[in-house]
């Protein structure tokens, strides 16, 4: 790793989640130059930390806003994210699946166990393309949120398709990775993955890396330098700020 970093040094580059600086970053399986050498943040991780610290030009999506003080639930928590949003939080609960380091095992779209309207906040960053049965995960995240709560949520995606490829059919690891972009994906959404969440009963606000200012955008590399010509890439990172009307 010191060899690695060693050979980055330099300036243009900075990872807004670790505060590392440098000339580039390192290369991901679909596009050069995303992943922060140092803390392993990618395009996703940053473009959150950016828009916490304020930066995005979509107003109320800054930490004080969406975290401070709020009860969060944490699916599938990045460690790149985790210190931020617990020390954030006024009651932080972390879940997953299969993972074992969590507070709760917790299917996504089957949770009974969790009261309604429990959380302020939801976050599940790539988590919903794993899912069976996505729409059912919409519907809890939706049920478990208090009246005016958000969810925080990232899927891959590819561009510029407009409807989510999803196939039950497909059950082989080495089917889904051709047809998913990973074994264990069961669907690659579309541009209406925001239609879907819209459908649940949700209020959409869209975050990309154009809401930033051109600058601050390319230091912290919000978008991939390089598209891939991969139909199953995610050259476009969205995060979707989904909030339950208050009513």
């Amino acid at each position: 790793m010191n060899a690695l970093l060693k050979s980055l040094q330099g300036s243009g580059t900075k990872c807004n989640v670790c505060g590392w600086e440098g000339r580039a970053f390192t290369d991901d399986q679909w596009h050069p130059g995303t992943i922060c050498p140092l803390c392993g943040s990618q395009v996703r991780h940053r473009m959150l930390a950016a828009a916490l610290d304020g930066q995005a030009d979509i107003p109320g999506l800054d930490e004080k806003s969406v975290l401070t003080g709020k009860a969060i639930l944490h699916f599938a928590p990045e460690r790149q994210l985790r210190d931020r949003v617990s020390r954030s939080a006024g009651k932080y609960v972390t879940a997953d699946y299969d993972r074992g380091d969590c507070d709760l095992k917790l299917d996504i779209s089957a949770m009974p166990s969790v009261q309604d309207r429990s959380f302020d906040v939801v976050i599940s960053c790539d988590v919903l393309e794993h899912v069976p049965d996505d729409l059912a995960a919409m519907r809890e995240i939706r049920r478990i949120l208090r009246p005016g709560g958000t969810a925080i949520l990232t899927v891959p995606q590819m561009d510029p398709p407009a409807h989510t490829d999803e196939d039950p059919s497909v059950l082989s690891e080495s089917g889904r990775e051709i047809r998913f972009g990973q074994k264990d994906h069961v669907r690659m959404y579309g541009d209406d993955f925001v239609d879907r969440l819209r459908a649940t009963g949700f209020e959409v606000d869209v975050l990309t890396s154009e809401h930033f200012s051109v600058n601050e955008a390319g230091r912290m590399v919000l978008a991939p330098p390089v598209k891939s010509p991969s139909p199953l890439a995610t050259n476009c990172r969205r995060i979707y700020f989904a909030r339950k009307p208050s009513g």
